[in-house]
């Protein structure tokens, strides 16, 4: 007999206050931390919230999915006005192994920690894709310095703007640190070699250690040419400070001058 449990997953926040949620639902999850709540409801649905805006849902409908969303709005910070979203299917067919298809999971066992397996691995997929675009945003705007400093020879944007880009950056690399997690293994598929191998199998099917690695050197890149914006940026407020401080000597000489041709005067 053949048993299908789509998974859906939305990145609908930059993060998710989980002890809120937690408090809110009022419910005994099946599994939490500070990162993470694990729900299974009846009529074998399941919900997993991730700190870092994502929840992913199976067995649940449009309607359903929308409402469960809408219901922790209060626990969003900076809601995204466009989600993020991926779907899979898993497939449970009376068969040995594991297998991995285009949009589905093909698997011989299922429980709830194969789901939360699975659901787990498709959140990093799905906060993968959004900083990856994070990223490329930011190289994007990093190149266009980097032509303004090939076809004018200056750097036109101000000391301000700068920080704050050089600051945006900074964020979106401690995010990564703080949440992508890809290389530390749950807790669970410890003393399970069957949730090992999905585990490992999951993260070899999303690519997540290759997208991981590409945005890694993607920030990499951005703060290399950050480092000579910033010296740039200093050359040039020192420029600056020297001028002032020539100006001021000079209005120093020229008041001394006039002092004195206006005693010679007198």
């Amino acid at each position: 007999m053949t048993q299908t449990v789509k998974l859906s997953a939305f990145l609908i926040a930059s993060q998710l206050d989980i002890k809120g949620i937690k408090s809110f639902l009022d419910i005994k999850p099946l599994a939490d931390s500070s990162s993470e709540l694990y729900y299974n409801f009846s009529g074998g649905k399941y919900q997993y919230y991730c700190n870092y805006g994502v929840v992913v849902f199976a067995g649940y409908n449009e309607d359903e999915m929308k409402w469960a969303i809408k219901t922790v709005s209060g626990f969003q910070k900076n809601p995204s006005l466009n989600w993020m979203r991926d779907d899979h299917e898993v497939i449970v067919e009376d068969r040995t192994g594991i297998a991995f298809d285009f949009d589905r999971i093909v698997l011989d066992r299922l429980d709830d920690k194969v789901i939360r397996i699975a659901m787990l691995n498709l959140a990093q997929s799905v906060a993968l894709d959004y900083y990856h675009g994070v990223s490329e945003t930011l190289l994007t705007e990093v190149k266009s310095f980097a032509r303004q400093l090939e076809l004018t020879g200056k750097l036109k944007i101000s000391r301000n703007n700068m920080m704050r880009f050089i600051g945006k950056a900074l964020n979106t690399q401690n995010d990564i640190a703080e949440n992508i997690y890809i290389f530390d293994a749950p807790d669970l598929v410890w003393d399970d070699e069957y949730l090992d191998k999905l585990h490992q199998g999951l993260m070899k099917y999303f690519d997540l250690r290759i997208r991981f690695s590409e945005v890694e050197y993607t920030l990499r890149i951005i703060e290399d040419n950050l480092s000579v914006f910033r010296e740039i940026i200093h050359q040039r407020e020192s420029s600056l400070l020297e001028y002032i401080i020539i100006i001021l000597i000079l209005v120093e000489v020229f008041d001394l001058l006039i002092s004195k041709i206006l005693k010679l005067t007198a």
